[in-house]
Formats: structure tokens, sequence, C-alpha cells
């Protein structure tokens, strides 16, 4: 009897599992524009994923521009969301909100913005660095809106329609909430082009200063914010300068893509026996040496080469040169998973090179800031270098970005720095 009964639950269980359940969404009276999606095409957007692609669109109405917000219905009319409305991009719109008595106004952005602010300080990132990222986009409900902080100045990057149409309440908004010495405009990248945005670089408010360090874990670094990389830094690195720091000791450490020398001078902090730093940047690496100056490190435990780390790499292997620790930390080779393919080839190359250069018991921190890889796709092919290289490795520590770039959980994408800790067994 006790079998049959549960026989009937499991079918119950499972009966409910395969049901459709329909979804009654509210209609929300709005003079402005709308954009009704095909039938079907809503589920994405029940999943509370902020991206909503033009192949999804079934109707336009209103005449929306550039950077509008628009109501997002289902086919039938139903609200889904607030989002802004780009038609020079494949992402054709980007929400907002989710909530159907939102309005997208100044005191929206100021109040998103405070929350972001206020998530940082419970993290109490600001006792060990005066460098943090303030707002992460998606992430923080701002798609398209970065917010790097280095001591008093903020750079922001403005990469979507959205809040490029916002950008004087946003701008006022910052300068009222974090009083900066400074607010700078690095929206160069590549995601500006694929929106259909000019490049804008430049002081918004007040003035930038000549020169600009900040204090990350008791190490001192440079920070070029008109020209560097990114908004001047890779603050999404920081966990994991400190961990490479941490296994530095007595080693002799391996530093490929060094620019201005995060990771070398985490390694000489951590007491490594010398470092060898490449970069294919002088400027970079004339900023690197800089650094050592501004920590006061014995300068003869290190090297700066500057060079393509792909053929530095190669003639290391040749001339047997060996290393207890090797950081790769290789540019975006795959914005897209379109570049996938030719990215993963790259990446194999480096990695099984790097396996080559190391000792046995010797550890590779390795790294991909591509969208385009995944998580899996990369171990796959470490496993793929290491298995060429002959050597069996473990692996210590996944890492991704520090806490201050938080993952929405419906948007898998702003994963995008991953890393390997591996050591070599054999």
């Amino acid at each position: 009897m006790s079998g049959k009964i549960k026989y009937n639950q499991n079918n119950r269980k499972n009966a409910r599992r395969n049901e459709t359940v329909a979804v009654v969404l509210p209609q929300v009276a709005f003079a402005g524009p709308k954009l009704l999606l095909q039938a079907g095409r809503e589920k994405s957007l029940l999943r509370r994923h902020p991206w909503i692609f033009s192949g999804a669109v079934g109707e336009i109405s209103g005449n929306p521009q550039s950077g509008d917000t628009v109501q997002v219905c289902d086919a039938s009319g139903g609200f889904l969301a607030w989002a802004a409305y780009n038609p020079d991009s494949q992402i054709c719109a980007r929400v907002w909100s989710w909530q159907a008595d939102e309005k997208i106004d100044a005191a929206f952005f100021r109040r998103k913005i405070t929350q972001a602010i206020q998530a940082r300080q419970a993290l109490k990132l600001a006792e060990h660095s005066d460098g943090m990222r303030v707002v992460h986009g998606e992430s923080d409900g701002l798609p398209g809106f970065i917010v790097d902080q280095y001591r008093d100045v903020l750079v922001v990057q403005l990469g979507s329609a959205g809040v490029e149409k916002w950008r004087e309440e946003i701008t006022n908004a910052l300068q009222e909430l974090c009083k900066p010495a400074c607010i700078y405009e690095r929206s160069d990248s590549d995601g500006r082009e694929l929106e259909g945005l000019p490049v804008r670089n430049g002081v918004l408010r007040g003035a930038l200063p000549q020169k600009l360090h900040i204090t990350e874990n008791g190490v001192k670094i440079a920070v070029d914010i008109a020209t560097g990389q990114k908004t001047g830094f890779y603050l999404d690195q920081r966990d994991n300068r400190a961990l490479v720091g941490e296994l530095s000791r007595n080693r002799e450490v391996l530093n490929c893509f060094c620019y201005t020398g995060g990771f070398s001078l985490y390694a000489l902090r951590g007491g490594a026996k010398s470092v060898l730093s490449i970069d294919a940047s002088e400027e970079a690496l004339a900023t690197a040496q800089q650094n050592m100056q501004l920590n006061g490190f014995d300068e003869t435990q290190a090297e700066w080469q500057c060079a393509d780390v792909f053929a530095a790499l190669r003639k290391l292997r040749d001339q047997n040169r060996k290393f207890d620790l090797i950081i790769l930390d290789p540019p975006k080779f795959a914005p897209t998973a379109a570049f996938a393919e030719k990215a993963a080839r790259g990446y194999k190359d480096i990695n099984l090179l790097g396996f080559k250069l190391l000792r046995p018991g010797g550890i590779l921190a390795t790294y991909s800031c591509s969208g385009g890889i995944s998580d899996e796709l990369f171990q796959k092919i470490i496993a793929g270098a290491a298995l060429d290289a002959g050597v069996d490795a473990q692996i210590v520590r996944k890492v991704h970005a520090a806490a201050d770039h938080p993952v929405l959980l419906s948007f898998p994408e702003g994963s995008y720095l991953k890393g390997l800790v591996v050591r070599v067994v054999n």
C-alpha cells in the first residue's frame, strides 16, 4: 500500500511539473512608445534577463528615439518592463525596471546609484583599498553604466544609449552623492561602437590631477586615467593579486601581460626571489617601474621586458628557463562567443608554453577576461594545454572578479573574468 501511495504522489508531482502555467501580466496605461514582443519571446524577460534583442520584437509603436524609455509588453500587451531603446544596436532595448509603477527619471538614477554605493560600503572595501568599482552596469540595475573610483576621482563609462540619454542627470547625481574632486569620462570601449555611439573622453566635473595613485592592500599603484587600459587600472583583479602575493614567497615568478605591474608588485611584496615581467607596451612598463619606486622595492629582484608575450614565451622555452610561479593575464581575446574558437587557440598556446616553463610543483595562475569564453570552456582549454605539455596538474583555486564587480543571477554575461590557479604535480 505504501508503495502505491508513493507512486501516485510522484505521478502528481510530474503532472504539475509538465503543466503550462499561464502568466497573466498587467496592462499598464502609457502614452509613450511601446515594444510588443513576438509570441513566446517574453520568456527571458520573465526570468529577468535585462537584454531584449531586435529579433524578439514584433511591433514598435510611438516612434521612439535612441535612449528613449519604452514600455516592453508581451504579444498580448501585458507589461513586462521599462527599458531604454536603441534602434542602432542588436540589443535594441535594455531593461531599467521590472516594476510597472516605476518612473524613469533623475530620481530613479539617483536612487540606483545610492543603492550601488551602499552595497560597496557594506563590503568594507575602503578599509583595504581606495580604488574600487562603484557601479557595475546591469548587475547594479544600470545597463551599460560603469563607475570606478580612484581616491577622490570618479571615472565613468557610458556604454549604452540609455545612460547616454541621461548623461547630465547621472553626472549630477554622482557629484552630489560622492563629492569627487573630478569626474572623468572614458566612454571609449568597443561597446560604444556596437551601440552606434561616438567615443567620448574628457573631464565632466572638476579637474583631473596630473598624478594619481591608489593604495591597495598596502601596495601603491599609479593610475593613468586619461590613457590607461579600461578606466585606468584593472580593479577586478584585486583579490587575485592578493592571492598571487600569498603564493610568491621564495619563488621565481614570471608575470606575462603585466601592464603596470600589479601582480609583480604583490609578488615582490610577498617575498618572491625574483620577478620577470613582460608586456608589449613601453609606456605601461615605465609606469610599472615608477610603481617599484613608489613602494620602495628592491629593483635588483625585478626584470622588465618589452616584448610580444607569445614570442617571449617561446624564447624562454628555447632557453630552457624555468619558473615556480607564472601569471598569464592576457587582454580580451574573445569579446563575444563568435570569437571563441579563435580565442581558444590563443589561450591554449600561451598556457601550453606556460606549463612547459614551470618546474614540478610550480603554479600557473591563468585568467581570461573574455566574455565569449565560458568557465567550462576555459577549463577545457587549460586541460588541453596541460595534456599537450605532458604534465599532470591540479586546480587549486577557481577565481573570478573582486566583490565590487557583482554578477546578477539572471545575467550570467556579467561573469566575464574567470581564472584558474593550477599546480603542476609531475
